[in-house]
């Protein structure tokens, strides 16, 4: 069985969803860390509430990206973590992290990679602007983390009708749903 840890930032709603798929086994793996780059991100009370460790290591608790790639490796080590879901994770992951388990950190973004990418786009930003370019589709990616932003290679896509009275908050619930969708595909692979 395979171990996986999360890294959020926020809400964790992500989280949750591979919480229930794993203990239900509908994934060969188990999350065995939560890790947060917010002190007060809710993703983390779901971690407790489910019994999963979790840990706040971000720009407050370690200031240097080098120490806090170090303390990031020696966590991910002694929970022998075999790979990592980045879930709504909003921090740059540290070179040296990437390097220690390339091929082994995926990523879900709010688009159809490679339009609304890299640098600056995540959350409602994205879906700001499918709605300010007037886009027919939008969707979801999940993909492979390497050094740029959003630049590694596609494991999943999956989109959407973008409808003409479509509004943030539609198309957010939208992108959601099939965000929680091809996160669980792409884990449930991973881990078969």
């Amino acid at each position: 069985m395979k171990k996986i840890a999360v890294f959020i930032s926020g809400n964790g709603s992500n989280l949750e969803e591979l919480i229930k798929k794993t203990r239900s086994k509908s994934i060969n793996g188990e999350i065995a860390l939560v890790i947060s780059d917010n002190k007060n991100a809710y993703g983390l009370i779901r971690a407790i509430n489910s019994n999963i460790p979790s840990m706040y290591i971000g720009n407050e608790n370690f200031k240097d990206i080098s120490e806090r790639a170090s303390k990031t490796i020696n966590e991910l080590k002694r929970f022998n973590i075999d790979f990592i879901v980045l879930a709504g994770y909003l921090s740059i992951v540290p070179p040296k992290v990437i390097d220690s388990y390339r091929d082994r950190i995926i990523n879900i973004h709010p688009s159809l990679i490679p339009k609304y990418s890299g640098k600056g786009f995540y959350g409602e930003i994205v879906h700001k602007a499918v709605l300010e370019q007037g886009d027919k589709y939008s969707g979801a990616t999940v993909h492979f983390v390497d050094e740029g932003i959003d630049s590694g290679e596609i494991i999943i896509q999956e989109k959407v009708k973008v409808e003409e009275d479509e509004t943030l908050e539609s198309l957010k619930s939208k992108i959601h749903d099939i965000e929680h969708k091809i996160l669980i595909e792409a884990v449930a692979k991973l881990c078969s």
